[in-house]
C-alpha cells in the first residue's frame, strides 16, 4: 500500500473525533452488502464520487462504520484506525480509490468477524448462470480481462473490484459491493464498445471516475449476486511458456498467500485474520474450477483462452 495504516487505542480515537468536529464536512452513508459506512469530507469531489459508487443507506439507520478525510500540512499521508469503534482517519489522502478500498476493508473486517462473511478482491460476473471471477495482483490484466468478459452474450457483472462470499449448501454465493465502478480513463483502448462510457465519466487526478456500465451493456447488466464456479488467477511471467493450467486447491492457495491474497487494502493482517482468511480461501478454492491464467500474449488473445475454457465447461 502506498499508505500505512496505524491501530490506535480508544483515546486517540476521542481526541481525533473531536478535533473533526471543527471542520465543516460534507457526509454521506453508503451500503457496501448490509453495511453502513459514513463519509466525512471537505472535499466535494470525493464526496460526488462516493455517492455515484455505492449504494445509498438511509439516513436513519446509524453507521457501523466511519471515515474522516483530514487535510494536516504538519504530517505525512497516513491512516489511524480505530478497529474497536470501526473508526478511520486518513490524513492528506489525495486518491478517492484508495478512500473507497478502505470503506469496503471496515465493511470486510466487520463481516468478516461478526458474520463468518469474507471479502475478495476481485472481478465476479455471472456468465450465462455460471460465477466467475477473476482474482490477480495489480498490473497483470484483471480489469481488462474482466470488462472484456462482460462483452459476452448472457454476462451480467456482479463486481469489478470486490465482493463478498457466503458458504452454504451448494457453491459459493458471491454478493458485489458497489453501485457504479470506479474505471480507468483508457477503458476503451482495448474494448472499443466502452468508448460511449468514458465521455460520460468525470475523472480524477488519477485519470479515473465512477462510470455506470449500464449506459453501454444495458438497464439488466449488473445484478447483486450468483454463484461461483470459475475461479481465474492470473499472473504476468515471462519466464514461464504455459499460458492457461488448471490448479489444484493447495496449490491456488499457496499463490495466493504468497501474493498476500492478491489484495493490498487488508486493513488488520494479525495472525488470526492471516489464518482465518487462509481458511476461507481453502474452502473457495476447493467449491471452484480453479485455472491460472499467464497474461503476457496481447489482451484479447488473453481474452480468447478464457473464454475457451468458459465456453467449453458451460456448454456455450
Amino acid at each position: 500500500m502506498a499508505y500505512k495504516v496505524t491501530i490506535i487505542d480508544d483515546e486517540r480515537s476521542v481526541e481525533l473525533r473531536k478535533r473533526c468536529e471543527a471542520f465543516k464536512y460534507h457526509s454521506s452513508k453508503a451500503d457496501i452488502n448490509g453495511i453502513c459506512v459514513e463519509l466525512f469530507t471537505e472535499n466535494r469531489d470525493y464526496m460526488d464520487m462516493w455517492t455515484d459508487n455505492f449504494y445509498h443507506m438511509s439516513d436513519h439507520v446509524r453507521p457501523h462504520a466511519r471515515i474522516y478525510c483530514i487535510n494536516d500540512d504538519s504530517c505525512d499521508l497516513h491512516a489511524e484506525y480505530d478497529v474497536s469503534s470501526y473508526t478511520m482517519f486518513l490524513f492528506n489522502f489525495d486518491y478517492y480509490g484508495w478512500i473507497k478500498s478502505i470503506a469496503l476493508g471496515i465493511s470486510g473486517n466487520i463481516l468478516e468477524k461478526a458474520h463468518g462473511i469474507f471479502s475478495v478482491h476481485g472481478a465476479a460476473l455471472d456468465i450465462d448462470g455460471s460465477g466467475v471471477t477473476l482474482i490477480a495482483p495489480s498490473k497483470t490484466g484483471k480489469t481488462t480481462q474482466s470488462w472484456g468478459l462482460l462483452r459476452m452474450m448472457n454476462t451480467h457483472l456482479i463486481s469489478d473490484d470486490w465482493y463478498f462470499v457466503n458458504f452454504g449448501s451448494d457453491r459459493p454465493t458471491v454478493a458485489g459491493s458497489e453501485k457504479n465502478c470506479y474505471i480507468d480513463a483508457d477503458i476503451g483502448d482495448v474494448w472499443e464498445e466502452y468508448k460511449p462510457l468514458v465521455t460520460g465519466v468525470r475523472f480524477d487526478n488519477k485519470g479515473r471516475g465512477i462510470g455506470n456500465v449500464r449506459w453501454v451493456a444495458g438497464k439488466g447488466s449488473v445484478i447483486d449476486r450468483t454463484s461461483m464456479k470459475y475461479i481465474f488467477m492470473l499472473k504476468r511471467d515471462k519466464s514461464d511458456d504455459r499460458i492457461v493450467r488448471e490448479m489444484k486447491t493447495e496449490e491456488a492457495l499457496d499463490y495466493l498467500v504468497e501474493n498476500d491474497f492478491c489484495n493490498p487494502h487488508q486493513l488488520i493482517k494479525d495472525e488470526r485474520s492471516i489464518n482465518s482468511r487462509t481458511e476461507f480461501f481453502r474452502e473457495y478454492l476447493s467449491q471452484c474450477d480453479v485455472f491460472l491464467v499467464n497474461t503476457t500474449l496481447s489482451a484479447k488473445e488473453t481474452q480468447d483462452r478464457i473464454r475457451e475454457i468458459i465456453r467449453g465447461r458451460c456448454g456455450l
